[in-house]
């Protein structure tokens, strides 16, 4: 196959994006691929009309990634593409609309409410009415970027207006107590959980990429019921965004043993450490094999 991996981009997510991107040209490379790494510098792309691939392998997190721009230009070029659709890809992208298709699929979730910049103080007294602990998210970011937690009320505006710079608006969700872990799905099956332990307070954007105390626990112990009803929480969240090929979703298993979906990834990590390899490792699946599966599925479904 002819790949064009396309890296780097637009977004606060731009440096894991070069490392992904990087990663996966090197496996495909392994595999006998001509993976040809595109640093994407802006919203047209030009090199892909020069280098005209087989298929496109999207590397690329956060705007012009995985909200559904990308996508939408390589339909238009008629260039096959990883991963999911234009569709699937805005709605997960957009944590508050994501919530919203998790309550009408029933999806296990905590409960949120939507706060905006322009309500000024009548924001936090809503949030404060809503309940405290709460986790505070920007709308559309990945990799934990601008997302703090809350227990009392000190540091509530400091958190609602780091959300704020990420797009005027603010998710906020009730704090469920439990254990983080995250699904892979691949090809429509949940791949094994992957517990996180981080060092930190949870497990944000250093824990993620720069805290090398932060754990990962491959198919961590855990009551067979608890880790069917993880997986099926994943594999729903999945379902209903629409997602296709491949996505992770992450969760928290609560002290009472159920599961909330917190969200679900279209474009996860894929260096060394990202978890998404992990979990297809355990399930005996390598790195170059899994990025050589995920390219060559979006190659087999042609141009969208």
């Amino acid at each position: 196959m002819r790949v064009a991996v396309l890296l780097g981009g637009l977004s606060s997510e731009r440096e894991v994006s070069l490392r992904s991107g990087a990663a996966v040209a090197k496996a495909l490379r392994e595999r006998g691929h001509e993976a040809l790494e595109i640093d994407v510098r802006d919203e047209t792309v030009a090199d892909l009309d020069r280098i005209r691939p087989d298929v496109a392998f999207i590397a690329l997190h956060g705007r012009f990634g995985e909200d559904g721009g990308v996508q939408a230009l390589l339909e238009a070029k008629g260039i096959p593409y990883t991963g999911s659709g234009v569709a699937a890809s805005r709605l997960a992208m957009d944590k508050a609309a994501a919530k919203n298709r998790f309550a009408e699929a029933g999806v296990p979730a905590a409960p949120d409410i939507l706060v905006r910049e322009s309500e000024g103080p009548a924001a936090q007294a809503r949030v404060l009415a809503f309940g405290l602990p709460v986790v505070v998210k920007p709308v559309a970011e990945g990799s934990s970027v601008g997302i703090s937690i809350h227990r009392t009320a000190e540091t509530l505006a400091a958190g609602l207006a780091e959300a704020y710079r990420h797009g005027g608006a603010a998710l906020v969700e009730r704090f469920v107590d439990g254990r983080e872990m995250t699904v892979g799905i691949l090809d429509d099956a949940a791949l094994p959980v992957v517990e996180l332990r981080p060092a930190r307070a949870f497990y944000d954007y250093e824990a993620k990429y720069r805290d090398d105390r932060t754990v990962y626990v491959v198919d961590p112990p855990m009551a067979a019921a608890e880790r069917e009803a993880v997986q099926a929480a994943a594999l729903a969240a999945h379902r209903a965004l629409g997602c296709e090929g491949f996505s992770r979703v992450d969760v928290i298993l609560a002290r009472t043993g159920t599961p909330c979906v917190l969200e679900v990834n279209t474009i996860p990590g894929m260096t060394d450490r990202s978890l998404l390899p992990k979990a297809a490792r355990a399930a005996g699946i390598d790195f170059p094999a899994l990025c050589e599966r995920i390219a060559r599925r979006g190659l087999d479904r042609g141009p969208r």
